[in-house]
């Protein structure tokens, strides 16, 4: 798969204005896993004027909750989920110096919008093959929030995670063009 851009994250802050929707890419380095639990929380606690007990600013924010480790790997199974839940939150993440997310599926229209005013990027990879994207994560450390259960917060470093740029930081949305197309 040598016709596939191999990109290193986290992205510097010039990175993202590289990349154009439509555009594949395969994903190596770190990313912090964060699902709606843990964005809820990241949330309230942004409102009530305190910092998170780790680092947002300059992360790819990876929509998913992984697995336990399968014998001999990182993780067990660790795959997108649907991004649009996560909609609500862009503006936050965006705000906190988040430049990049890395899910599953459509975005909304004011997603798209808080794409192209903050100059960020969101990656999309299919469902369904979890099992699959395990064998291409390299280490997986808990950061934060234990209590979440399975959507604890992760740091997980990829090793050629394929992922299509959905949106770019011009507010290109290669799905929504696709959908239109195929009137889906």
């Amino acid at each position: 798969m040598n016709w596939l851009k191999k990109l290193e994250i986290p992205l510097d802050m010039g990175a993202p204005g590289d990349l154009r929707a439509g555009e594949d890419v395969l994903l190596y380095g770190y990313a912090l896993t964060m699902r709606d639990a843990v964005l809820g929380r990241l949330e309230a606690l942004v409102d009530a004027g305190e910092k998170p007990p780790f680092e947002v600013c300059g992360q790819l924010i990876f929509h998913a909750a992984p697995t336990p480790p399968a014998a001999g790997r990182a993780t067990g199974a660790i795959g997108p989920t649907t991004s649009t839940r996560m909609d609500r939150f862009l503006g936050m993440l965006f705000e906190l110096g988040v430049r990049a997310t890395l899910g599953k599926g459509r975005r909304s229209e004011d997603a798209r919008l808080l794409h192209e005013a903050y100059g960020a990027v969101y990656f999309a990879s299919p469902g369904g093959i979890a099992a699959l994207f395990g064998g291409m994560v390299e280490s997986m450390t808990q950061v934060a929030w234990e209590d979440l259960g399975p959507e604890v917060v992760y740091r997980v470093k990829l090793a050629g995670l394929p992922a299509l740029v959905a949106i770019d930081a011009r507010g290109e949305d290669h799905l929504a063009k696709q959908y239109k197309i195929y009137k889906m």
